[in-house]
C-alpha cells in the first residue's frame, strides 16, 4: 500500500516531488517606498532652517547623557538616504522570495521617526525621556485591551467588545472609587465591570452561538449608552460623592527611576503601570508555560480534538473570556484614576478598537501585541509633543496621526498571518 501525501494539487504518491509554494508579501517594500515619498515631499515643500536638540537626561539622573543637536533639514535628508538603503534591502529580499524580517521593519520605523522628529523639531528641544514616559501612559489601556483580545481569540472567541469593557471599567472605577474613597477599590470595581460585560459576551457567543462580531459591536454600543445615561442621571447629580475618586499617584522605584532615558518612563509611573507589567508577564507565561495555557490554545485551535482528550471546551472558553474581560476592565480604570480624576462621556475614545488592531498586528502573541500597543501609544503621544514644540504640522494631521499609524501598521506591515483556527467559530458538541 503506497503512502499518499496531500498537497495543494491533490493526492499524490509520497515519493513524487512536492510542489512548495512560498507566498511572500510585497506590503513591506511598498509601504517603505510610500513612507520615503511622503518624507521627501515633506522636506521638499516644507524645508526648515535651524537645529533640533534631543535631550536624554533630566536633573537627578545617575549620570548625564549629553544633548544631541543636529541641523534639522540636513539630518532628515541624510536619514532619508538611509531609508532608501533599507528599502533596497527589503526589495532584494522580496525578489529572492524572502520575507522582510521584523528587525528591518523596526529599524526602518526608528530611522523614519528620527528623520521626522529632526525636521519637526527645528529650533526646539525634544525631551526623549518625556516622549517615552508619555508613550507608556497612553499605551496603558491599549496594552490591557490587547491582552484581553489575545486571550479571547486564543480560546476561540473574537472579543470585539474590548472598548465596551474599557468603558465599563472606567465608569465603575470612578463610581466605586468615589463611594469607598479608595483607588484600589475602584480598580477592583473596574475589573468586575469588565468581567460582567465579558459574561454577557460569553453567554451569547458560547452558549447561544450568536455571531461573535455582532455581539461585540452591540455590547460596545450598549455600554456606551448605559454609561452616558448613568453619567448624566447619576454622576452629574452628585459629582463630589460619586465621581471624584482618589487618584493613583506616581510611585518612583528607588535607583531604577534615576536611570537616564528609560528610568522615568518605566519606573516613575502610577501603580497601574506596574500592574500592567505583571499582567503582560503573567499572560505570556501562562499561555506558553502552563497546562492551562496549553488547554486554552488547544481549544482555540481545535476544540473538537481538545474535547476528545477530556478538556471541557465550554468551561475553558467561559473562564478565559471572563478573565480577559477583567483585564480589560482594569485598563479602563486608568482613565478615571490616572488620566483624569473621574468619568466623562466616551472617555475611551475608541481605544478598544486600536487595542484590537494591536492584537492583529502582534499576531495574537502577548509580547508582540504589547509592542504594537506601545507603537500606537507613541503615535498618540507624538501628537501632543508636536503641538507643544509648535511643529509646522497641520492640527488636522496631528489628530489623525494615531489612527494613520494604526492603519499603516496593520495594512502595511502585517504580512501573512493566521489567527487561531477556531477563532470566531462556535463549538457545538456533537
Amino acid at each position: 500500500m503506497s503512502t499518499v501525501t496531500v498537497t495543494e494539487s491533490g493526492a499524490q504518491p509520497a515519493d513524487e516531488s512536492l510542489r512548495v509554494v512560498d507566498v511572500v508579501s510585497a506590503k513591506a517594500p511598498i509601504t517603505f517606498a510610500l513612507a520615503i515619498l511622503a518624507m521627501a515631499s515633506l522636506l521638499l515643500f516644507g524645508a526648515q532652517s535651524g537645529d533640533t536638540t534631543f535631550r536624554f537626561s533630566r536633573a537627578g539622573d545617575f549620570f548625564t547623557v549629553p544633548d544631541v543637536t543636529v541641523p534639522a533639514t540636513t539630518t532628515a535628508w541624510v536619514l532619508v538616504v538611509v531609508l532608501v538603503a533599507l528599502t533596497a534591502e527589503s526589495v532584494r529580499r522580496y525578489v529572492a522570495r524572502r520575507r522582510t524580517p521584523g528587525w528591518l521593519i523596526a529599524l526602518f520605523a526608528l530611522v523614519a521617526l528620527t528623520a521626522f522628529l529632526s525636521w519637526a523639531g527645528a529650533d526646539a528641544t525634544l525631551r526623549v525621556d518625556g516622549l517615552l514616559a508619555g508613550t507608556i501612559l497612553l499605551a496603558i489601556p491599549l496594552v490591557f485591551g490587547a491582552m484581553s483580545g489575545v486571550l479571547g481569540e486564543r480560546v476561540g472567541v473574537v472579543n470585539i467588545a474590548i472598548d465596551g469593557q474599557l468603558l465599563a471599567g472606567a465608569f465603575a472605577a470612578a463610581l466605586v472609587g468615589s463611594i469607598f474613597g479608595s483607588a484600589w477599590a475602584g480598580v477592583l470595581g473596574a475589573m468586575l465591570a469588565g468581567a460582567l460585560v465579558a459574561v454577557i459576551l460569553a453567554v451569547f457567543t458560547i452558549t447561544y452561538f450568536v455571531e461573535q462580531v455582532i455581539v461585540g459591536v452591540v455590547l460596545n454600543v450598549l455600554v456606551l449608552g448605559v454609561t452616558n445615561f448613568m453619567f448624566s442621571q447619576v454622576l452629574a447629580e452628585n459629582p463630589e460623592g460619586l465621581n471624584t475618586p482618589p487618584r493613583l499617584s506616581q510611585w518612583a522605584i528607588p535607583v531604577l527611576s534615576d536611570i537616564p532615558v528609560l528610568g522615568s518612563a518605566l519606573f516613575k509611573q502610577s501603580p497601574i503601570v506596574y500592574l500592567l507589567y505583571v499582567v503582560v508577564a503573567a499572560v505570556t507565561y501562562a499561555l506558553y508555560r502552563t497546562r492551562w495555557g496549553l488547554r486554552v490554545r488547544a481549544v482555540g485551535e481545535h476544540p473538537k480534538a481538545a474535547d476528545t482528550v477530556g478538556i471541557n471546551v465550554i468551561r475553558t472558553r467561559y473562564t478565559t473570556v471572563i478573565l480577559a474581560g477583567a483585564i480589560a476592565g482594569a485598563g479602563g480604570a486608568f482613565y478615571s484614576l490616572v488620566s483624569v480624576q473621574g468619568f466623562n462621556r466616551e472617555i475611551t475614545d475608541g481605544a478598544g478598537y486600536i487595542a484590537l488592531a494591536a492584537v492583529i498586528f502582534g499576531k495574537w502573541d502577548p509580547i508582540k501585541a504589547t509592542l504594537a500597543a506601545l507603537l500606537f501609544g507613541f503615535a498618540g503621544n507624538l501628537q501632543g509633543t508636536l503641538s507643544v514644540i509648535g511643529a509646522p504640522v497641520p492640527s488636522e494631521f496631528m489628530l489623525m496621526l494615531p489612527y494613520l499609524v494604526t492603519l499603516l501598521a496593520v495594512a502595511g506591515f502585517v504580512g501573512r498571518s493566521r489567527p487561531p483556527a477556531a477563532s470566531g467559530i462556535p463549538y457545538r458538541k456533537s
